[in-house]
């Protein structure tokens, strides 16, 4: 008797035709998976010892810390993991903007994956607030009040955010509800991305058509993915056992006080290229439309895209550009935590302007050229 149950998981997972020339950077789908489990599962728990109120949010975490059983390593799991989890599937995006994984007729899949990145930055960004430090109060305040640039309804979607006329009790309330739902729409979007990708299957390092040449996702696949989990394993550890504070600001382990203002305040390290073009622009409703129109180019990525090539290796021009584009951003997450002014401001608005010429202007047109020479080739000549 067949099960339907048994038949989905056979269907794909273990039997799951997959392009035989897959190489490690195919690793990072499955490892997202897996930072979104750790995620949800330390949240829960969390959960039960947390505390969403402004006199008790700081005192709740050092309780956790301190007195819970295993506390520690559960904080250390969760707050570790969402840099994990950004560092995974900031690779798992680059490797597909290399091999053009977004390219027809993928395109609902890289259109999620955008959706899926967006939902990960605004979770992060509440949960950063619920310890309740100096760097998540003050990081709640200048973030949230962006949104009072927007005309018209700007200041009514503040005060819904904030649940009153200033940051308090009603706001972590709000983020804390927050925190623990999103995570569930996240996982939910996650089962739309594998049902796009399983529709086309996968793309390969060679972007071409690999019909012909597949093999079973089990045993071949699995294994090379399972050396991948155990590196990844052990680079996590590394951060839990031994540098657990690292990636963390050492402000937000000074309890909120709303009358002393940071020196400078700064997001986490994986928002520092979206702050840093947000604060290159001098307008308020100016910066708040660069960073719409950052998700607005990522979107739009596949139906702009005019190449009949996918691989960068088959690309050489392009390839040097998205090196480029790597670089500026590395750069932009430099310049994100540095103090807001010159020459930081110039060369923010100077990498600002380089994101949006690579996705608006160099993708399309660069198309555009390849198809070009490929039908007219260029003649080479030789000397005797």
């Amino acid at each position: 008797m067949k099960q339907p149950l048994l038949s989905i998981v056979n269907e794909h997972v273990s039997d799951y035709p997959s392009p035989s020339n897959l190489n490690y950077f195919w690793s990072f789908g499955s490892i997202a998976g897996i930072c979104l489990v750790v995620q949800i599962a330390t949240g829960i728990f969390l959960a039960m010892h947390y505390t969403p109120h402004v006199d008790l949010a700081f005192a709740s975490v050092e309780h956790i810390m301190r007195d819970v059983e295993g506390g520690w390593f559960l904080r250390y799991m969760h707050a570790n993991g969402a840099s994990m989890f950004f560092i995974v599937v900031y690779l798992h995006m680059f490797r597909g903007l290399y091999y053009g994984s977004y390219a027809q007729p993928r395109e609902l899949l890289w259109c999620v994956g955008v959706v899926i990145l967006l939902l990960m930055i605004i979770t992060a960004f509440i949960g950063y607030v619920l310890p309740w430090g100096q760097m998540s109060f003050w990081g709640a305040t200048v973030i949230t009040s962006l949104a009072s640039a927007i005309p018209v309804v700007g200041d009514s979607i503040v005060t819904w955010l904030w649940g009153g006329f200033s940051i308090d009790n009603a706001t972590l309330n709000r983020f804390f509800s927050l925190h623990y739902l999103l995570p569930f729409i996240i996982a939910g979007a996650s089962v739309v991305h594998l049902a796009a990708l399983h529709q086309y299957g996968s793309n390969n390092p060679l972007g071409t058509n690999s019909a012909v040449d597949k093999v079973a996702l089990y045993p071949y696949f699995y294994v090379k993915d399972l050396v991948a989990w155990v590196v990844f394993a052990m680079f996590f550890s590394v951060f839990v056992y031994f540098y657990p504070n690292t990636l963390g600001h050492p402000d937000n382990y000074i309890p909120a006080n709303p009358m002393s203002t940071p020196a400078h305040i700064v997001p986490e390290w994986y928002f520092l290229w979206v702050y840093a073009i947000l604060r290159s622009i001098p307008n308020k409703l100016g910066g708040v439309a660069a960073i719409a129109l950052v998700f607005v180019s990522l979107l739009a990525l596949p139906f702009i895209n005019t190449s009949p090539i996918r691989s960068s290796n088959f690309r050489p021009l392009y390839k040097r550009l998205y090196w480029v584009l790597v670089a500026d951003l590395v750069l932009l997450s430099w310049l994100g935590q540095q103090p807001v002014e010159d020459p930081y401001i110039t060369l923010g608005q100077l990498a600002s302007v380089y994101f949006f010429v690579y996705f608006l202007v160099i993708v399309p047109l660069l198309g555009r050229i390849e198809q070009v020479l490929l039908t007219h080739p260029v003649r080479q000549t030789s000397v005797a």
